[in-house]
């Protein structure tokens, strides 16, 4: 088990394929489910007004412990931290072009928040623990290690409804790119995002 090289994606990954596991969200209006948040308190995504981008990922790793038996043949596993980085990278990017950005994991809140903290993170990392909005909008999962874990997709919502969906996400340290190329391909109009 690779225990280094979070920052970076190791060659020949699995590519993952469409399986139709998120055609149903365009759309969709965001449940009313406070998810607990790294920037502290919760935060509802159905609450959210102007344009916001969600991307949700499996689990990021730690460094020093191994990452989850079979974890790189595992098609769309790898690479979350990579993604948030980008995310990271572009936060400002996202924000002139009146974007606001959420992650989403089934990670508890402490582990996120170290995770947030030690990558410098400026937007809230939210825990859907419970799984209750994975449920809730029938979001794409797998299983690994007996964890249920999201697969990488990433959501544009306008006023809490999804607008546009990314997935499968690959590469994941790309996410941010296409992301911020489809907003600013379609920007909100009429009023502030």
């Amino acid at each position: 088990m690779s225990t280094s090289g979070y920052t970076s994606l190791p060659a020949g990954l699995p590519v993952p394929q469409d399986d139709g596991g998120a055609r149903h969200l365009p759309g969709m209006r965001m449940p009313d489910i406070a998810l607990s948040s790294t920037k502290g308190g919760a935060v509802s995504l159905a609450a959210l007004t102007g344009r916001s981008v969600v991307f949700c990922y499996p689990r990021t790793g730690v460094p020093g412990e191994p990452l989850p038996e079979g974890w790189d043949a595992i098609p769309g596993a790898r690479g979350c931290t990579p993604q948030a980085c980008g995310f990271r990278d572009l936060a400002e990017d996202f924000r002139h072009q009146g974007a606001r950005i959420l992650a989403v994991s089934t990670q508890d809140t402490a582990f996120q928040r170290e995770m947030a903290e030690r990558l410098h993170l400026p937007f809230p990392v939210l825990s859907d623990a419970g799984l209750e909005l994975t449920r809730q909008l029938s979001l794409p999962t797998f299983e690994a290690a007996g964890m249920t874990l999201l697969k990488r997709l990433t959501m544009v919502l306008d006023d809490g409804v999804v607008t546009h969906v990314l997935y499968p996400v690959f590469p994941p340290d790309r996410s941010a790119q296409e992301a911020l190329a489809w907003i600013a391909a379609h920007p909100v109009t009429g009023g502030r995002s």
